[in-house]
C-alpha cells in the first residue's frame, strides 16, 4: 500500500533516509558527525534516518556512553544521566524523562550497537512521529529489544505509519509493544489492520486509550481474522460500539491464536454480547476476556451466556460495572452448570449484588467444577459477603496439623504435582474444595486464596512455609575390636 513507501524529503533534525534494502553493513557506516553540518550537503541516497556525515570522525569507531554523548552533542540535547548508567541493564525504563523527538533520537543512535538492553521504557516523552521514526529506524538493526514500551507519547497518524511500517516488513524482533494513549484515530486504524494481517513477531499488542470507533473496529476485525500471531490484544477505553463491536467480535471466531482480548469500557451493548456469544461458540483458544463497563445489561448477559455453554476454553471472564442485575449473574453461573467442559476460574462480576438463591446455586455449581470463583458485590444489600462470622480459615488448617502432627510445608507440597513450590490458585481452589479433613466451605477458601495470594499473581508460593531439614550427622565408624 502507497502509506508504507517511504518519502524522499523530512522536515526537522533528521538528515537522511534508511532505504528498504538496507542492510546491517550498511548501517554500520551510518551515524557519523560533523562539527560544521552547514559546509555537507545532504546526501540524496543515504542509508538510514540516523545518519550524518563527518569526514573526520565516525560513529563506528565509539560505543556505548561515548557515542550516546556525541550523539546528545549531535542533536544538540543534554544526556540522560539515568541512561548513562544503564545502559548495560537489560531493562531501561526512561518513562518521562521528557525526552522529545530529539532527546529520542540521540537515544536510538546509541542504541544500534547495544547489545544487553531487552526492554525499552519511553511512556510519556513526547516523543511525536518524529521520535517514533528514529526508534523505527534503530529497531531494523537492534536484533536485541523484545519490548517495548511508548504509550503517552502524542504519536497521531504519522507515528502509526512509521510503527506500522516496521510491523509491515517483520524487520525487528519486537515481541511485546504498548502504544496507549497516542491519539490513534480512525485514519490510523488502515495501518494497523494492513500491517498486523501478515506480521508472525509481535504476539503482545496494547492499543487501549485511543479513539477507534466503528471503521477502526470492523478493519481490527479483519486483522483478527487474518492474524497468526497476536496472543494478547488490548483495546480498553476506544469507541468500539455497534458495527464496530460486532465487526470485531467476528474477527474472533476464526481467529486461532488470541489468548487474551481486553475490550473493556468501550459502548458493546447487547449486541456486541450477542456477537461475543456467537464467537465463544466456536472459538476455542481465548483464555482470558475483559468487556467490564461495556453497557451489557440481563438481556446482552444471557445472549452472552449462549455462548459460555458451549465454549470449552475461556477461563477468565471480566464483566464489572456493567448493568445487569441478579437475573444476568443467575445466568452467567447457570451456563457454567450445563457446560460439562468448561474450564472457567473466574468471572468478575463485583458490582452486582445478588441473593441467597444465587449463593446457593453457586455452592452447587462450585462442587461441579470446585476452581471457579465467582467475585459478586454482595448477598442482599450487604456489601461483603464476607461479614459472616466464620473461623479464621489458617487457624483451621494449622490446628488440623497441630492435632495428626503433621507440618504446614508438607500440606502444601502434596498440592503441588509439579514441585515448583507454587501453586495455580485455581488448582489450590480445586484441592482445598474436595478436601474433607479440613470443613472449610467456598467464602474460606475464598478468604485462605486472598491471604495467600494478596498481590494477585495467580499463584499460591508456599515457599515461605518451607522447614529445613535437619543435617544428619555422618555415622560414626565402627571401632575395630581390640585383639
Amino acid at each position: 500500500m502507497d502509506f508504507f513507501i517511504f518519502d524522499s524529503d523530512e522536515e526537522g533534525d533528521q538528515d537522511g533516509k534508511m532505504s528498504e534494502g538496507s542492510t546491517s553493513e550498511e548501517a554500520e557506516s551510518a551515524f557519523e558527525a560533523t562539527d560544521n553540518e552547514e559546509e555537507k550537503e545532504r546526501a540524496e541516497n543515504s542509508d538510514t534516518d540516523l545518519e550524518i556525515e563527518d569526514a573526520e570522525r565516525s560513529f563506528t569507531t565509539i560505543k556505548g556512553t561515548e557515542l550516546y554523548k556525541e550523539a546528545c552533542k549531535l542533536v544538540g540535547v543534554i544526556p540522560v544521566s539515568y541512561f548513562i548508567r544503564n545502559m548495560e541493564e537489560p531493562i531501561m525504563n526512561l518513562n518521562h524523562h521528557g525526552l522529545g523527538p530529539k532527546g529520542t533520537k540521540a537515544i536510538a543512535i546509541a542504541l544500534v550497537s547495544n547489545t544487553t538492553i531487552t526492554h525499552l521504557e519511553l511512556a510519556d516523552n513526547w516523543i511525536l512521529g518524529e521520535g517514533a521514526t528514529s526508534l523505527v529506524q534503530m529497531l531494523r538493526e537492534n536484533c536485541y529489544i523484545q519490548e517495548l514500551n511508548i504509550s503517552n507519547n502524542h504519536l497521531d497518524t504519522d507515528g502509526a505509519e512509521a510503527i506500522c511500517r516496521m510491523f509491515l516488513d517483520n524487520i525487528s524482533n519486537i515481541r511485546a509493544i504498548q502504544l496507549a494513549g497516542n491519539n490513534f484515530r480512525e485514519e490510523a486504524a488502515p495501518y494497523f489492520s494492513e500491517s498486523l494481517m501478515g506480521n508472525y513477531r509481535v504476539i503482545e499488542l496494547d492499543l487501549s486509550h485511543n479513539e477507534f470507533a466503528e471503521k477502526g473496529g470492523e478493519l481490527l476485525g479483519q486483522m483478527l481474522a487474518n492474524n497468526e500471531s497476536l496472543e494478547v490484544l488490548k483495546l480498553s477505553w476506544n469507541h468500539l460500539r455497534m458495527k464496530g463491536a460486532v465487526a470485531l467480535s467476528a474477527g474472533l471466531r476464526t481467529n486461532a491464536t488470541l489468548k487474551v482480548l481486553d475490550v473493556s469500557w468501550n459502548g458493546f451493548g447487547n449486541e456486541g454480547a450477542f456477537a461475543l456469544g456467537e464467537a465463544l461458540k466456536v472459538n476455542n483458544v481465548l483464555a482470558e476476556l475483559d468487556i467490564s463497563s461495556n453497557h451489557i445489561n440481563n438481556e446482552g448477559t444471557i445472549k452472552l451466556s449462549k455462548g459460555l455453554e458451549v465454549n470449552g476454553n475461556l477461563r477468565v471472564l471480566k464483566m464489572s460495572h456493567n448493568p445487569m442485575t441478579v437475573e444476568g449473574a443467575i445466568a452467567l453461573i447457570t451456563c457454567i452448570r450445563r457446560n460439562s467442559k468448561s474450564k472457567m476460574e473466574e468471572i468478575n462480576i463485583s458490582n452486582v449484588l445478588v441473593n441467597e438463591g444465587f449463593v446457593r446455586l453457586l455452592d452447587a455449581v462450585c462442587e461441579m467444577h470446585p476452581e471457579l470463583d465467582v467475585i459478586y458485590g454482595g448477598v442482599g444489600g450487604h456489601l461483603d459477603k464476607r461479614q459472616e462470622c466464620r473461623p479464621d480459615p489458617m487457624k483451621m488448617i494449622q490446628n488440623y496439623l497441630d492435632k495428626n502432627k503433621l507440618r504446614l510445608w508438607d500440606f502444601f507440597k502434596k498440592m503441588d504435582k509439579e514441585g515448583t513450590m507454587k501453586i495455580t490458585v485455581s488448582e489450590f481452589r480445586k484441592a482445598m474444595m474436595q478436601q474433607s479433613n479440613i470443613p472449610l466451605d467456598r467464602v474460606q477458601i475464598g478468604e485462605l486464596v486472598h491471604k495467600l495470594d494478596n498481590e494477585k499473581t495467580g499463584l499460591v508460593d508456599y515457599s515461605k512455609f518451607k522447614v529445613e531439614e535437619p543435617e544428619q550427622k555422618p555415622k560414626e565408624e565402627d571401632k575395630e575390636e581390640e585383639p
